[in-house]
Formats: structure tokens, sequence, C-alpha cells
């Protein structure tokens, strides 16, 4: 690790941890620790490699403190899986983080690597997905929100996916051809997005439960037992949706959170809203708990990131949209929509007095001193996973208020 001291915070799927994670956090005040920043990772298919990913983060940090700064560091480490732009993450990927499903993933896994031109192996395939994310007759009986894709008709479903993918003719649809046949293995190419959106959606709802009821409630029996630390979370990907929610769970009247920032967060750019642009009777799922941060909270974003601009919107669209699957490939896509934008690739939407800086203005004249920031970060980051930047340091000890 880059740097001290520096402890390491678990939580499993459902946001349990080992006893005693607080009591070691709530320790580094009485060692002198008056800051304590939290990292947590987005998508990664390893332990290992997510305490890398902090400490090439972390590294920058000391040199940056103003004199007189004691900081203390934290990396959250939770069972995710690696968002790259690969169309499906890989079979030990997937296992590692769904050990549960393991036989339900080899079994996708055979269907796509042989694509069988046959109508029942689709129906297969549908009735996995459904499997690997737990949705069921249940699960629509009881109102949960659930994505269309796993309801639909199984060869639709992939058809426009594939025609999605391609950039298919508007006019063709993505309805299958008469008579199926040799045709149909070309909608395995959809098959392998559908399985894509079908991981996210699982991984969406894991960090919203991590950080509502793990890292939340976390941070709440660090503030009982440190009243003093300032505590700045730093997110990246669904690690940024992992903190962000963790101020749903912080317990009422608690404050130990001094800032935030989400570092190309893969969530909605309308989350914090109080009233959202296209339908006035409802709220963002974070609404107004950025007024629980007693500093900023600074989104980073960049339209160099593919993976929030074009794939993010996607399954946005997908898991809140019913009428999704009945449109053309193309619009499938709801790239122009600003309904279903992601923090990361334009930052905070739709919330009254937000500030929008470039990069080189905040390095130069520093943030200010609450409420919504969002920072154009293009000029650094040019892809989803490109955060290892001494700037992206210097933008979070700032937020922090305390750099040199």
């Amino acid at each position: 690790m880059s740097v001290e001291p520096y402890r390491e915070i678990t939580f499993d799927k459902d946001g349990d941890g080992p006893p005693g994670q607080a009591s070691e956090l709530a320790a580094l005040a009485r060692r002198g620790v008056g800051d304590l920043v939290v990292f947590a990772h987005g998508w990664n298919n390893s332990p290992s490699g997510a305490t890398r990913l902090c400490s090439d983060f972390f590294a920058p940090f000391p040199g940056l403190l103003a004199p007189g700064v004691e900081a203390g560091y934290a990396g959250l480490i939770w069972p995710s899986m690696m968002f790259t732009d690969e169309p499906v993450p890989d079979f030990r990927a997937l296992v590692t983080v769904l050990p549960e499903k393991e036989p339900v993933i080899g079994r996708l896994t055979e269907l796509l690597d042989a694509a069988p031109a046959e109508e029942a192996a689709f129906a297969e395939f549908g009735a996995l997905l459904r499997e690997l994310t737990d949705v069921d007759t249940e699960s629509v009986a009881f109102g949960e929100a659930v994505p269309e894709f796993l309801l639909a008709d199984p060869v639709e479903v992939c058809a426009l996916f594939t025609g999605a993918l391609e950039g298919a003719d508007p006019t063709a649809g993505g309805v299958p051809p008469e008579g199926f046949g040799e045709g149909l293995k070309r909608y395995w190419k959809g098959a392998k997005e559908a399985l894509r959106q079908a991981t996210y959606y699982v991984m969406k709802k894991r960090a919203g439960r991590v950080g509502e009821h793990g890292l939340g409630a976390l941070l709440g029996e660090v503030a009982r037992g440190a009243p003093g630390l300032r505590v700045h979370l730093v997110g990246h990907s669904m690690g940024a949706r992992l903190v962000a929610y963790a101020l749903r769970g912080l317990p009422a009247g608690a404050r130990p959170v001094a800032s935030v920032t989400l570092l190309q967060g893969a969530f909605s750019h309308y989350a914090f809203a109080a009233r959202l642009p296209h339908d006035s009777g409802r709220a963002g799922s974070l609404r107004d708990l950025q007024q629980r941060v007693r500093g900023p909270v600074v989104a980073c974003y960049s339209r160099h990131d593919t993976a929030l601009g074009v794939m993010y919107p996607l399954a946005s669209r997908l898991a809140n949209d019913s009428e999704s699957l009945a449109g053309d490939a193309v619009a499938l896509l709801g790239a122009d929509d600003p309904r279903w934008g992601a923090i990361g690739h334009d930052g905070v939407q739709a919330v009254p007095g937000t500030v929008r800086r470039s990069l080189a203005e905040v390095l130069r004249e520093g943030m200010p001193g609450s409420g919504c920031v969002s920072v154009d970060a293009a000029e650094v980051v040019l892809s989803h996973s490109d955060i290892r930047h001494q700037e992206l340091a210097r933008v979070v000890v700032s937020a922090a208020g305390a750099g040199r």
C-alpha cells in the first residue's frame, strides 16, 4: 500500500461485514487522524486488483495535503465485477462474484459458445437470465422494478440488441425473419449484450444495497466512536453509486461525511434532483441527500466515457421503460434521450445551484465549500476506467478542503 495509515473495509453482497471495522476506523482518530479518505472501487474481478487500484489512487495524496493535515485512508472492497467495454464479463469473473450461480453461468456460457439456431435455445437462455438475476413471477407480483428485457420474448430481445449493436436500419426493426433457421445465429451477438445487461442489473442492486445498509450504517458507528473525524467518500463507477447510497443509510442526525467525490459515476444524473424534468411528480432516488454532506458533492464526468455514454443509457432505459422493446433497434440505445443519462457522462442535472467547472478551473481556483459541483474531467479521463491521475486526487483533496 502506497500510504499509511491504511485500513481495508469489506462487505459481502448483502452489505454485511466482519465485526470491529467501525472501531478500527474510529481508533485512527485517537492516533491523531482528522481526515479519513474512503475509496470504493467499481466493477472489478478480484479483491487484489481493487487493492492495487486503491494504492495507485492514494499514492499522490501525501504530497498534496496541507501542512498539519493528518489523513488516514481506507479501501472499500465489495464483491463486484469489471465494467469493461467488452460485451460479456468472462466466466471466471462472473463466478467470482456470483458463486452460487455457477451452474447457471456455465450453461449460459455453453449456449453463447454454441450459438444454436433454435428458438428453444433462446427460450432456455431467457429462463437462465431470470434465474441469474433472481427474477421470477413473485418479483413481478410484488411490484419489483424488473427490466422489461428479462420478461419479454428472448428471440425478439436478442434481435433488438443485435440491431442496436450493429446500428441497424430503423425501418428494419429488430424482429427476426420468418422461418428462423440459420438466421437466428446472428442474434447470439445480442444475447451476449443481454447477459451483460443482466449482470449490470445485479451489480446495480448490489452497489445500492452495500452502500445503504453496509457503508451507511458503518459510518454511523464511526461517527459515534469518533465524532470529530471528517470522512471523505470517493467512488468510481458502481463504487460511486455505492458511496452515494451510503448517504441514504446514515442514521438520523449523523453527519460524518465532509465531502463526496464521484468518479465516472454509474448512476443517474438526476439522482439528487427534487423533481425530474420529464416527470415533475417524481424525484431522484437520492433526492436532496447532498444536504447530508457538510462539504461539496463533486461529480467528475467525461464525454470520452463510452461505457456511460452508450451502454449506461441502454441499461437504464431497459430497466425503467417497458416500451423500449417495442421500438426500433437504433432508438433502443436512447443515447440522445436525457432521461437515461449517467452522472459520470455529463455531471449533476436538474439540481438548482449546481456549479459547473472545468478540471483546470478547479485545480486553479479550488472547490466551492458546499452543494453539488460538476467537474468536466475529459482532459485527463479518456475512458471509463481511466482514473489513475494526480489531477483527480487533487480534486478529492480540494473537495476535502485539505490541500496546500
